[in-house]
């Protein structure tokens, strides 16, 4: 058990319930579509629990931000686009007679000094629960860090909730450092929480400040609680996304361990057209602040869709592997009303699927619907001369909206599948199977294949690169302690 829980306090960290994504026939089901994730709570979740000595509760796994916590080395766009998209495709290593497919995409890098202006107003969660050393200590050694990369064209704003909203430093050019510290050093938790308050003084203050063409942007700081006097989770919800319609966007940095309301904060971030990172430390803090700081402020595409078409002369079935909370029906990709996921300037979002081919000679254990062999001729699979005749497995669509457009503009790309063998696959692939099955096998997937710890580190092993910050290597140290753990 967490040893800094204070007496009598119970467990009440909140995770919404995962239903895997299963296999689906390409033939009565040829479109996959879902919303773009860059959120990565999850992995410095399960990090925690694992550093703390236990295996994660299950539906705290959620695959795609473990695989999305890590940078991939995808070439940036050169042709004008905000994101450039590479898709390839290997032998799937924990079922080899299936494929991995991999679609990857590149937000154009910007450099510091061309950021342009940021209006921040950060919103902090004062409330007696924060008091312990990794929430609102942790958040003021953050906020430090960041203060040190702000400049005279960047206005930034503290509003704290517990009990009772108010504004603790109201908003400052960010050269002022020594004002905007002092306010930070004077922040002391107390008191209970009621998040709806501060967080409509936090949009007054931050559209009071806008900034046309800049960054505009709510950062909640909490362990996710909101629990007196605040309206429904729903009008929570419809505030945010009001306010994210008018520009401003919310970000959320989880805190804490036996309170976490891991379920709302995602919510929020979704709905807000932000992003969730959950702080298990100082690194991790740096991380999402300071070396990503651009990637978590400036977004440079919103409501990324993408849908995959998978031709079933091709294809026997797929799966997507996780992003289960960001499933879209296949008539929301062209409705430009319904709302998707943001991508950031110089961030990565990967999405693996595993694709049964036609005749592939499937392991019988693998949870794959039985499609009966076709007596004659792969003829009465597909539903078209073209798909027949086709070489392509299948054609990636992708829709975005400009930060400040309401209508989407479309990318395609149509994939060949060259045969290729997942021991000369690209080094980042690599490393993606290894932490989508390393997730898998912490949910005790039904999906996990052949899959072992052990596996998991040889492929991790190849595919750890140069690993600049060391964070292909923390993921090797935390799959071996996992490994210890599971041994008992």
């Amino acid at each position: 058990s967490d040893i800094r829980r204070p007496s009598g306090e119970f467990n009440t960290a909140a995770y919404d319930h995962i239903l895997e994504n299963p296999f689906l026939d390409a033939k009565d089901n040829p479109l996959s579509t879902f919303s773009i994730d860059v959120d990565t709570a999850s992995y410095s979740n399960v990090r925690r629990f694992i550093n703390e000595g236990s295996l994660p509760p299950k539906d705290a796994v959620r695959v795609e931000e473990m695989i999305n916590y890590f940078t991939y080395d995808y070439a940036q766009p050169s042709d004008g686009k905000p994101f450039a998209v590479h898709v390839d495709a290997v032998s799937c290593p924990w079922e080899t007679s299936h494929r991995l497919v991999r679609i990857g995409l590149k937000g154009k890098e910007i450099a510091t000094d061309k950021r342009g202006p940021s209006n921040l107003v950060f919103l902090l969660d004062v409330s007696g629960s924060m008091t312990p050393p990794e929430r609102l200590p942790l958040v003021k050694q953050a906020m430090r860090l960041l203060v040190e990369k702000l400049t005279e064209n960047d206005r930034v704003a503290i509003v704290v909730y517990a009990g009772a909203s108010g504004l603790a430093l109201p908003s400052t050019l960010g050269n002022e450092k020594e004002k905007i510290l002092s306010a930070l050093e004077s922040l002391e938790p107390g008191g209970s929480t009621n998040g709806a308050e501060g967080i409509q003084l936090a949009y007054k203050i931050a559209a009071d400040n806008f900034i046309k063409g800049g960054v505009n942007r709510v950062i909640l700081a909490t362990d996710g609680d909101f629990n007196v006097g605040v309206t429904s989770q729903g009008d929570l919800i419809r505030l945010i996304e009001e306010k994210a319609n008018s520009g401003v966007f919310l970000s959320v940095l989880g805190l804490g361990t036996d309170n976490l309301k891991d379920s709302t904060m995602q919510k929020l971030a979704d709905k807000g057209n932000g992003n969730y990172a959950y702080l298990d430390s100082l690194d991790e803090a740096r991380k999402v602040l300071v070396q990503q700081m651009n990637g978590t402020l400036v977004t440079i595409a919103k409501d990324v869709k993408i849908q995959v078409e998978f031709n079933p002369a091709r294809v026997a079935s797929y799966r997507l592997i996780g992003y289960e909370k960001r499933m879209l029906r296949k008539e929301d990709f062209n409705n430009d009303k319904v709302d998707a996921g943001e991508i950031g300037a110089g961030h990565t979002v990967t999405a693996l699927y595993e694709v049964v081919p036609v005749g592939a000679s499937t392991n019988p254990a693998a949870s794959v619907p039985p499609v009966d062999a076709l007596k004659y001729s792969s003829n009465e699979r597909p539903t078209s001369a073209q798909s027949t005749t086709s070489n392509e497995m299948l054609t990636v669509k992708l829709r975005y909206k400009k930060p400040d457009a309401d209508k989407s503009e479309l990318v395609e790309r149509a994939v060949t599948d060259t045969a290729g063998k997942f021991e000369n696959a690209p080094v980042d692939l690599k490393f993606a199977a290894a932490v989508a099955e390393f997730g898998m096998i912490l949910r005790d997937s039904e999906y996990k294949g052949n899959g072992t710890f052990a596996a998991v580190l040889e492929w991790a092993q190849e595919g750890k690169g140069s690993d600049a910050n060391g964070y292909r290597s923390g993921f090797i140290e935390l799959v071996r302690k996992a490994q210890a753990l599971k041994r008992g």
